[in-house]
């Protein structure tokens, strides 16, 4: 089932790949919000896209995200910043979305690059705070700060987004969306 809203809404999914996960702290944790944050997309009938960090050196998106969502589109990219990847733009335009939620690493590079250039573009943009992280925790909360006062982005847990998303403890999706959270916590 897909509301009005959750159409609206693509779940950007950026470079979770081996040597960026291994090169954060608490990447273990990241990487289990990130799952969670992936079902409940796709119980909403989110779009989700994965960007690659020029995987033919780096490698692929950890095979246990894209498992969770085998029709999203992966995408391969040499910049900063998830618009750079061929054919992410053009995805975003056909499909009429008009904010993104970010998910990811690294938050003061990949992160904070897609998150000006899709606010550069009119997109709103919501960072999950529980899907994201950084080399310097330090760093990250410099980036953040800015992207909240300057840009108009959101920072705020995944699961504070979803539970908006569904709205009701009556929406028909809200027990399947307990379960993942008792699932994830």
């Amino acid at each position: 089932m897909q509301s009005a809203l959750a159409k609206q809404i693509a779940l950007v999914v950026v470079d979770m790949q081996a040597p960026f996960l291994k090169a954060i702290r608490g990447s273990g944790q990241i990487l289990e919000r990130c799952r969670f944050t992936l079902e409940a997309a796709q119980l909403l009938g989110m779009r989700i896209l994965f960007t690659e960090q020029v995987p033919d050196k780096l490698g692929h998106t950890d095979k246990r995200l894209l498992d969770l969502a085998p029709k999203a589109r992966v995408l391969a990219k040499t910049t900063f910043s998830a618009f750079g990847a061929e054919g992410f733009a053009d995805e975003l335009r056909a499909n009429s979305i008009r904010h993104i939620l970010l998910a990811g690493i690294e938050t003061p590079i990949c992160i904070y690059n897609t998150a000006i250039q899709a606010s550069s573009q009119d997109m709103e943009v919501t960072l999950l705070e529980d899907c994201i992280g950084a080399r310097r925790p330090k760093d990250a909360k410099t980036v953040l700060r800015f992207l909240c006062q300057k840009s108009d982005c959101h920072v705020l847990p995944s699961e504070t987004i979803f539970y908006c998303l569904l709205n009701d403890a009556m929406n028909p999706l809200f027990r399947e969306f307990t379960h993942l959270v008792k699932k994830y916590s």
